[in-house]
């Protein structure tokens, strides 16, 4: 059984369900602070089922026996902090010199 590294962290073959489910158990043992999808193909309407595990804006819902993907609203705000030139500081616009928001979140 092969699967191929088609970009970094993403993998794609045809393991049997129970090589997946073993995948899947070493995934979710050691995801620590990141997250993960696995999709695989079965005889569902969609044509595929897929699982999630870790934090994600990005949460699946059955939706009359459809898997979808619903957006969770982004986090409030961070607190600003000042800064020694009297501006403001936040996780958004530190390290970007303009200090604007990055546009993918």
């Amino acid at each position: 059984m092969w699967l191929l590294e088609v970009r970094a962290g993403v993998y794609v073959g045809s393991p049997s369900q129970r090589v997946r489910g073993m995948i899947w158990d070493n995934v979710t043992a050691g995801i620590d602070g990141g997250n993960a999808v696995m999709a695989w193909t079965t005889n569902t309407e969609a044509g595929f089922e897929f699982d999630t595990c870790g934090e994600n804006r990005r949460v699946p819902c059955d939706f009359d026996g459809v898997k979808l993907v619903k957006f969770l609203a982004p986090q409030a705000a961070p607190r600003s902090e000042a800064s020694a030139d009297g501006g403001s500081l936040t996780t958004e616009n530190v390290g970007n010199p303009r200090g604007s928001r990055n546009p993918i979140s």
